[in-house]
């Protein structure tokens, strides 16, 4: 990682980024492993692990903004001149190859004459690292259409936002492979199959665009409580606004088709997120010394989320253990392999940095 920044740290964010990976091991292991049977809202574990689950998502993305944009802009060179333009570029497109190499639909790489009309679909499937590269590029672009027109960094991400979240349901509603080639039509709306289009999915990376603009710009800010406490406030607001949209719609009898797409939904996921950060940053704070463990797993995303997929779900090349033990695991047997998966990770990522391997973020 470039000296710069290394000095640019900021230690939260890396630590929401830890938690957002092993949230994300846990989730997948379990959802592969873990029997029908239990998965009922009988249980109350398994009502609290499928909400988290859903967070974990909006966290991965919305750190994954901040990241980026806060160490962007704490360059302080006009974009052209900016070495993080490049490199956010090969990151993008590192993360787009990857996305579709997981999911590629020929073992022979180059023979596509047995692919089946479903496997191509799989294959255009837009997933997290398909949305995270796209959107670098997004927050590329606004940063340098921002700088040339000399624009409010902070207030052009908000709105970048806002207009992605709402136009999202109207997206949703549109059969867009009736007008573009598959490929195209699986980034704009999940009628495709796709598990994390543009809309609205992008808007969480530019949600966290805004806090890393407005970190680079505040650059001692997140050293103090008050940080943290203004992050509870805004947290705190938007669940509670998500609630009253909620009310809203029910007043006004608007059904919306995709829950992803409610402005319940997207008011909660940030409001969460602004409010696991609040209580991250004042956390490290707090604490003399977070253990190195955990800021090297923050810093090895990219690597831990290939590789425990692989695992799970296999490749083309290579069976995983959803074709093996499948939906056939017990609750405790699931959580158990859910702990065996997190440690197996965390002691790849400590032989890694033991052989001194670059590391690998999802956004460097």
């Amino acid at each position: 990682m470039h000296t710069y920044d290394q000095a640019h740290r900021v230690i939260f964010i890396d630590l929401m980024r830890a938690i957002a990976v092993l949230q994300m091991v846990q989730g997948h292991t379990v959802d592969v492993l873990l029997s029908p049977e239990f998965r009922t809202a009988e249980f109350p574990i398994y009502n609290i692990w499928y909400f988290l689950r859903g967070m974990t998502a909006p966290i991965f993305m919305f750190t994954a903004g901040t990241t980026f944009t806060y160490l962007f802009k704490s360059v302080k060179k006009p974009f052209e001149e900016n070495y993080r333009v490049k490199k956010g570029i090969r990151r993008a497109l590192l993360l787009l190859f990857i996305g579709y190499i997981l999911r590629y639909p020929s073992w022979t790489i180059v023979d596509f004459s047995e692919v089946t009309a479903k496997a191509w679909q799989t294959f255009f499937i837009v997933d997290v690292l398909h949305l995270i590269g796209f959107s670098l590029l997004l927050v590329l672009l606004i940063l340098f259409v921002t700088e040339k027109l000399k624009l409010n960094y902070t207030v052009t991400f908000i709105a970048s936002a806002v207009l992605i979240f709402l136009a999202s349901p109207f997206m949703e509603n549109i059969n867009w492979n009736s007008y573009l080639p598959a490929p195209i039509a699986a980034y704009l709306y999940s009628g495709s199959g796709s598990l994390f289009p543009i809309f609205p999915w992008a808007g969480y990376v530019l949600s966290g665009a805004v806090l890393g603009s407005y970190l680079a710009q505040n650059s001692m800010m997140f050293k103090t409580s008050r940080f943290s406490i203004l992050l509870a406030i805004f947290g705190a607001t938007f669940i509670l606004t998500s609630m009253l949209s909620e009310i809203v719609l029910h007043k006004l009898q608007i059904v919306v088709s995709n829950p992803q797409t409610s402005p319940f939904t997207i008011f909660f996921r940030i409001g969460f997120v602004l409010l696991l950060t609040a209580v991250v940053s004042y956390i490290s704070l707090r604490v003399e010394k977070i253990p190195h463990l955990i800021i090297l797993v923050g810093r090895n995303t990219l690597l831990i989320y290939v590789v425990h997929l692989i695992i799970l779900y296999g490749s083309i090349w290579t069976p995983g253990l959803k074709l093996l033990w499948g939906e056939s695991f017990s609750g405790w047997q699931s959580f158990i392999a859910a702990l065996i998966m997190i440690t197996l990770m965390t002691y790849m990522v400590i032989v890694i940095h033991k052989l001194k391997i670059h590391n690998k973020e999802l956004v460097t």
